[in-house]
């Protein structure tokens, strides 16, 4: 199991250390043309984890290609790129222009206004433009999530990232919204029984890769969604609290397999299935 940073929550040029931690480091999301993103206040703290209003600022593709890009190559671990755009013609271009990289495609920002072609569209003319792995980042808005991780699989995706934040918004005292948009993206604790229904749906449909990310706070969170599918997992909230979550989170994984019995996360992906169900009964006698 490779452990990974959700996107937007680790900036590896200001905290490489962490991000040599990582097995392999995601981007921010880049856009075509630079973006400002939303207006202040942009990220706010709540009982149950975080909101965030970012609204994908980044200095662009052109910017990110000269000049981010190769300091992140010298991090020395896999990078992999978030992509982003408002349109499937805008994704394939940024497509086009990578090289030895895995693609992310941001398919679900809650922040922004979302592409007018679906997710599916934009996966087959990214698929067309390059042969790099490309893993498709879905919302967990949609009620039959499933139903868009096959479509995304029939377009040419070679893997999922499940799942992005849901919108939410918090008051404050004087009970208006606490964000400038006002609404934001949801992440942390609250988000991890999401996560493992996106997970568990899509792995049961599917089969393919997937990331699980959502609330991963613990090894236990990791392993339950490793549990449910996943073959990778993205940290992210933990990530602003705890920079050395991605070593803790790893011990702690390891202290739990080894009470089951078991030395590799492989052994029990996919045993909270029906037919995982004996395979976890023989691994805890």
């Amino acid at each position: 199991m490779r452990t990974l940073n959700a996107s937007g929550c680790l900036d590896a040029l200001t905290a490489p250390d962490v991000a040599r931690s990582l097995d392999a480091f995601v981007t921010k999301t880049v856009t075509p043309s630079p973006r400002e993103g939303n207006a202040p206040v942009r990220i706010a703290e709540t009982d149950v984890g975080m909101l965030n209003s970012i609204g994908l600022a980044n200095p662009g593709r052109a910017a990110f290609l000269a000049e981010t890009l190769p300091q992140l190559r010298e991090l020395g671990v896999p990078v992999w790129i978030s992509v982003g755009g408002f349109a499937a013609h805008e994704y394939a271009e940024t497509c086009s222009q990578l090289d030895d990289v895995t693609i992310e495609l941001n398919l679900s920002c809650p922040n922004v206004e979302e592409a007018a072609d679906t997710a599916a569209a934009i996966v087959a003319a990214c698929r067309a433009a390059t042969k790099l792995p490309l893993f498709a980042k879905l919302s967990p808005a949609n009620w039959d999530i499933s139903e868009v991780a096959r479509a995304v699989q029939a377009a040419g995706a070679d893997g999922l990232s499940l799942v992005n934040t849901m919108r939410g918004t918090a008051l404050d005292e004087s009970l208006r919204p606490r964000l400038g948009t006002p609404s934001g993206g949801l992440s942390g604790p609250a988000l991890k029984p999401v996560a493992l229904a996106a997970v568990y749906a899509c792995w049961r449909a599917t089969h393919m890769p997937i990331v699980g990310m959502g609330g991963v706070m613990t090894g236990r969170d990791a392993l339950e969604l490793v549990a449910v599918g996943a073959q990778d997992v993205a940290l992210g909230t933990v990530l602003f609290r705890d920079p050395d979550a991605p070593n803790r989170v790893r011990s702690e994984l390891a202290a739990e397999l080894a009470a089951l019995g078991v030395g590799d996360a492989e052994e029990v992906r996919g045993v909270a299935h029906e037919s995982g169900i004996e395979t976890l009964l023989s691994l805890t006698r």
